[in-house]
C-alpha cells in the first residue's frame, strides 16, 4: 500500500495511564483524530490533566506543528465504548492482566466495525494468546510503543499466529505517518525484538557486576559512551558493516562462548526488589537519589528526549536509503 494514500483515520486508545496518555499525544501530534477512552472510573479527569501536561511539553519541544488547540480539537475523551464506533484502529493500553484485557476486547469488538484493527501495547503477553480473545484474530496484532511515545521514533508491530500480514503491513504504513520508524516482527516471540535485545544486555551487565568484574557505574559508562555514540545513527548490523565483517566474525568466535547464558535472575536485582527499591520512583535502587538530583535527572531526560528526537529526524533511513544489495537479507 502506498503510504502517501493513507488519510488520517480516527484512532481509538483504551486505557489512559502513563503510556496510554503518551500514545494519545503522539497520535495527535501526527495529525490524527483520537477517541481516548478511560475504562476505569475516575480515570477520565486524571487523564485529561495528564494529557494536557504532555501536550504542553510536546509543544515546548516544537513537535506540535499546528499547536495545542488543534490537538485539543482533534481529541475526544470518553467513557462509553460505543464512542469508538467510527475508529478504524483501536489501541488497548490497559494493565497486563489477561482477564481484564479479555473484558476490554469484548467491549471494543461490540462497538467497532468488523473491518477495524484491534491492537495491544503489551510487552509481556504473547500476541498469539491475546488474539484468541477477539472475534476477528486476523485483524489483531501488537503495536508496542516506547515512552515517551510522542518523543521517540520507536514503534514495534508484532504479528500473532493468526494475524493477516497485509493488516500488519498497513499498520507499519500508518506508523510512518505517525512519525515513527516502525519495525515488523512477523512471528510472535516472547519479548518481541527490542526487549530481547535489551534484556540480553541487562543480563550480561548485571552478571559482570555480580561477579566483581566491574561496577554498575563503569558498566553504564561503557554502554553509554560506546553504543551511545553511534546507536541513534545506525543499528547493530550497519555498525558491523562499518567495523568490518571479518573482524566481527573473529570476535564472535572468541567471545560468544564466554557470554553469560544464565537462566536465573542475578541476586543483586532480586535483593533490591525484595527490599522495596523502585529506582528513581522512590529514590532507592541500583543508584540512590536525593530529591534534588532526582528532579535534575528527570529534567535532563526530558530535554535529552527532545534533542535525540530532533537528531534522529535528521539521520533516518529514508534520508540514508538502503542500497539494493542490502535488501537481499
Amino acid at each position: 500500500m502506498d503510504n502517501r494514500q493513507i488519510k488520517p483515520i480516527q484512532v481509538g486508545v483504551v486505557g489512559l495511564g502513563l503510556m496510554g496518555s503518551s500514545i494519545v499525544v503522539s497520535l495527535l501530534a501526527s495529525g490524527y483524530p483520537v477517541i481516548a477512552l478511560a475504562p476505569v472510573p475516575g480515570e477520565k479527569e486524571k487523564a485529561a490533566k495528564h494529557i494536557g501536561d504532555l501536550l504542553r511539553h510536546a509543544n515546548a519541544a516544537g513537535i506540535l506543528p499546528k499547536g495545542i488547540s488543534s490537538c485539543v480539537d482533534a481529541l475526544k475523551l470518553v467513557e462509553d465504548y460505543q464512542q469508538l464506533a467510527d475508529c478504524r484502529v483501536v489501541l488497548e493500553c490497559v494493565v497486563e492482566d489477561q482477564e481484564i484485557k479479555r473484558r476490554v476486547y469484548e467491549q471494543i469488538a461490540d462497538s467497532v466495525d468488523n473491518s477495524a484493527v484491534i491492537a495491544s501495547n503489551t510487552s509481556a503477553i504473547p500476541i498469539s494468546e491475546l488474539q484468541r480473545l477477539v472475534p476477528n484474530p486476523g485483524r489483531f496484532l501488537g503495536i508496542h510503543w516506547a515512552e515517551p511515545a510522542y518523543m521517540t521514533r520507536f514503534l514495534e508491530v508484532t504479528c500473532g499466529q493468526d494475524t493477516d500480514l497485509q493488516v500488519a503491513e498497513y499498520i507499519v504504513s500508518l506508523g510512518l505517518r505517525w512519525g515513527k520508524e516502525p519495525t515488523l516482527l512477523k512471528k510472535d516471540i516472547r519479548g518481541f525484538i527490542t526487549n530481547r535485545l535489551m534484556y540480553a544486555v541487562y543480563r550480561e551487565a548485571l552478571s559482570l557486576v555480580e561477579a566483581g568484574h566491574t561496577t554498575l557505574t563503569d558498566a553504564d559508562k561503557a554502554f553509554r559512551y560506546d553504543a551511545g555514540a553511534w546507536v541513534t545513527l545506525m543499528g547493530i548490523f550497519r555498525r558491523m558493516s562499518f567495523m568490518g565483517l571479518e573482524d566481527s566474525l573473529n570476535t564472535f568466535k572468541r567471545l560468544f562462548s564466554q557470554l553469560n547464558n544464565r537462566e536465573d535472575v542475578p541476586a543483586i536485582m532480586q535483593q533490591l526488589v525484595a527490599n522495596g527499591a523502585r529506582g528513581i520512583h522512590n529514590r532507592s535502587g541500583l543508584y540512590t537519589y536525593t530529591e534534588e538530583n532526582a528532579k535534575k535527572w528527570e529534567a535532563a531526560f526530558a530535554q535529552f528526549n527532545r534533542d535525540i528526537y530532533e537528531l534522529a529526524s535528521r539521520y533516518n533511513e529514508r534520508q540514508l536509503p538502503l542500497t539494493r544489495k542490502e535488501h537481499i537479507l
